[in-house]
């Protein structure tokens, strides 16, 4: 398997690159870049992150776990009259209801995100080009083993959208 690597020192000659391969149907496998830049995810027209569902699902079960196990440490388990309060004072749930709110959501957030970039313990990731962390914009476009042609149109792309060089790598 090939991949072309196209270069870029510009974010708009970056977004426009990515725009033009979209619109000619050629699948853009990864772009990459020293900072996020802004509209890219929109120019590769990729799917809304999930993220924010997994944070309000496991919020919500961080509050609810939270209240529940107040609720029963202090009605059945350990009751005791603090300051002639009810034993199921719900305003002082609050503070520690907020707080498994956010330790849940926050920790489902870091987890899913790890496993769906793969990025946990052992993760073996392929870095491409060190400027990619510097100074220079990445777009990886796979390509058939077979298919010269196919590759020098490619490249022939990338150079026309602004791309200052394109590499051609085997895996």
């Amino acid at each position: 398997m090939r991949e072309v690597l196209g270069y870029y020192t510009k974010e708009t000659d970056l977004l426009e690159g990515v725009k033009t391969l979209v619109n000619e149907k050629i699948t853009v496998k990864d772009v990459f870049s020293p900072y996020p830049v802004h509209g890219l995810d929109k120019a590769m027209k990729l799917k809304r992150s999930r993220l924010p569902r997994v944070a309000f699902i496991f919020g919500a079960l961080g509050a609810l776990l939270g209240f529940l196990f107040q609720a029963w440490v202090f009605t059945k388990s350990y009751p005791i009259n603090i300051g002639g309060k009810p034993f199921m004072a719900i305003p002082s749930f609050i503070p520690v209801t907020f707080e498994c709110t956010i330790l849940f959501a926050a920790i489902a957030i870091v987890l899913a995100y790890l496993l769906k970039s793969h990025l946990g313990a052992g993760a073996d990731n392929k870095i491409y080009d060190q400027r990619a962390t510097d100074d220079h914009f990445v777009i990886v476009l796979d390509v058939s083993d077979k298919n010269n042609k196919e590759s020098e149109e490619i490249t022939t792309k990338l150079k026309a959208t602004g791309a200052k060089s394109v590499e051609t790598k085997l895996l």
